[in-house]
């Protein structure tokens, strides 16, 4: 017998029993016959005057119109190039499937959700001329025919830019919202942040409306205080925005009060490692003595040895002042100007808390912070 009158004779015994939609149908016998179509090969072998539902499928597949005009609606307000699909079922479908192809002994073919997804797919690439990658899309549709509706989610992007900050009363970054704790709620339309009065806060706004993602997770290079300016070139900052809406856009300028965004731009990814950097910072410090001109003098030594920073955890870290420069403004007090390597915990250098030396250790007296700003924030080359 050949192996066409051997697929006939199973598909006669399945017909027997249960009435079958062409394209299931043709589905189970479609890749045994090298075939591409599985909706004609199922009219060929479907003799059988169709009286009830498709036994496995109940007809989804005479309604997939209905989802596409989903999955259409649902992405109108999205850019993008690429897309994969997805499908949720009514367990019964895969169940049916299942005992079908179990008892006929059919192996090696589509599942009805697999199948599902494919014509989906191709529904949607020739309606929208987009193209189907299952590998690396730029969106994700969900088609749930369970409960009716379509879910797509966008596949993150990555950004990076710099900015500065003019203003002494504004934190660096933004509470989380206090109904979710920053998750998303619709409290916070999903953000994670219902507040935009901080650094953070100020370009994820922006972000949020020129981009229209859900949420903006920062990675930044170094931080300041709430009082210290950031001036120079800026401060360089990451963000990955979930489920961005545009995927491609000229690189963001914008002045929003006290703070200028500069050259946000579009990266393939995040930085793998800490990044290394250095900052040109002025610090205006007080001492509890009076100050002598020797005693200054002695600043610079910074410049010739490591500085040691002890943590509470028992670790230890090492950091180099490239440049010192200082000034003296009155009995007790004076500016110090330093290049210094990223992560030195300036208040704590200048009192003398678990880092060693510092500007109290070396003038023998207490000397705090009265406020300290970035006159520039450089990434090293070799990072």
């Amino acid at each position: 017998m050949s192996e066409y009158a051997q697929i006939i004779t199973i598909a006669n015994q399945i017909l027997k029993k249960h009435d079958l939609c062409d394209q299931c149908l043709g589905r189970l016998f479609a890749k045994k016959l090298h075939l591409s179509s599985n909706k004609l090969l199922g009219k060929k072998l479907n003799k059988k005057q169709k009286t009830s539902k498709c036994y496995i499928c109940k007809n989804l597949f005479d309604n997939l119109h209905y989802y596409l005009n989903m999955m259409i609606d649902s992405s109108s307000n999205f850019s993008f190039t690429s897309f994969s699909v997805g499908a949720i079922l009514k367990p019964s479908i895969i169940d049916r499937d299942d005992a079908i192809r179990s008892k006929y002994k059919l192996r090696g073919i589509d599942s009805v959700k697999t199948d599902i997804t494919k014509q989906l797919a191709k529904l949607y690439s020739k309606n929208t001329k987009k193209i189907l990658d299952s590998l690396d899309s730029d969106v994700t549709f969900t088609v749930n025919t369970k409960d009716e509706y379509c879910q797509l989610r966008s596949k993150s992007i990555f950004l990076s830019g710099r900015y500065t900050k003019n203003n002494r009363n504004l934190s660096q970054k933004q509470k989380s919202c206090s109904n979710c704790s920053g998750k998303g709620c619709r409290v916070c339309d999903f953000h994670g942040i219902n507040e935009f009065d901080s650094v953070e806060g100020i370009i994820s706004e922006l972000l949020f409306k020129k981009i229209g993602c859900t949420t903006a997770k920062f990675t930044w290079v170094g931080g300041e205080d709430k009082s210290s300016l950031v001036l120079g070139t800026g401060r360089p900052f990451f963000v990955k925005l979930q489920n961005p809406q545009r995927r491609q856009f000229r690189a963001i300028s914008k002045k929003h009060n006290s703070v200028s965004i500069m050259n946000l731009k579009i990266e393939t990814k995040l930085p793998s490692q800490p990044i290394k950097f250095s900052s040109k910072i002025d610090i205006l410090i007080s001492a509890d003595s009076k100050l002598s001109a020797p005693q200054l003098k002695k600043m610079k030594s910074f410049s010739s040895s490591p500085i040691t920073v002890y943590e509470k955890s028992g670790k230890q870290t090492e950091k180099k002042i490239n440049s010192v420069s200082y000034k003296k403004l009155s009995d007790q007090k004076f500016k110090l100007k330093i290049d210094a390597e990223g992560g030195l915990p300036i208040k704590r250098f200048v009192n003398g808390d678990d880092v060693v030396p510092s500007v109290s250790s070396i003038l023998k007296m207490n000397c705090k912070v009265d406020e300290f700003d970035f006159l520039d924030v450089k990434i090293n080359d070799n990072n």
